[in-house]
């Protein structure tokens, strides 16, 4: 897979109601959330565009960008909207997006390698990770090919992810692990908590 037709985004709109503040701003021994998945795939792409409403702080890199969404309140599905939006207005020369949540501070590399190895972009449009019977619905890599079906799926109110993917005819990538969760996600205080007993018991 050319990864020069790939374009990262991370998806960091989100409202975060159930933690009570930006999720991507907390840190996480001394490093902001963001900055996990940020570290794992700079050197993946050669550019990274990150989709928040807000103003947030994240370790600097020229290869970055920040945008808005488009229309606020879409969910993911309007952040994936954003991104291929934003490749065609900057004419950009990206086929693909491959998106990620900005909580997971225990995905890698290792991950987004066995992924891509495993998917064949000439079969589908869009493709997804799963491990342990659960999608992961925000890991995904999504042909631009899709952009006209999301915009008007989107403006007759589709908003569920996986119903819309569905639609679209995901493939889904499955992803086995071992130890580590790659894939846990910060939803909470508790989970936050989680997420350090996980990094005192490496």
């Amino acid at each position: 897979m050319d990864h020069n037709k790939i374009l990262g985004v991370v998806l960091a709109g989100g409202k975060s109601q159930r933690f009570g503040e930006d999720k991507s701003q907390v840190k996480l021994n001394d490093k902001l959330l963001i900055d996990y998945i940020l570290s794992e795939i700079i050197d993946q792409f050669n550019e990274i565009l990150i989709i928040s409403n807000n103003q947030i702080k994240f370790k600097h890199s020229t290869k970055i960008s920040t945008t808005k969404d488009i229309i606020e309140g879409l969910g993911p599905l309007g952040g994936i909207l954003t991104a291929m939006k934003w490749i065609k207005n900057n004419k950009k020369d990206y086929k693909w997006i491959s998106t990620f949540p900005s909580d997971t501070p225990f995905f890698t590399k290792n991950e987004l390698k066995i992924f891509y190895e495993k998917i064949d972009i000439k079969k589908n449009k869009l493709f997804f990770i799963k491990n342990k019977n659960t999608r992961h619905n925000i890991f995904g890599l999504w042909s631009l090919d899709l952009l006209d079906k999301l915009e008007s799926d989107l403006h007759k109110g589709e908003r569920k992810v996986e119903l819309w993917a569905d639609s679209a005819d995901v493939k889904i990538i499955n992803i086995d692990y071992k130890e580590k969760d790659p894939f846990f996600n910060i939803n909470t205080r508790e989970d936050l908590e989680k997420a350090y007993k996980m990094i005192e018991n490496d």
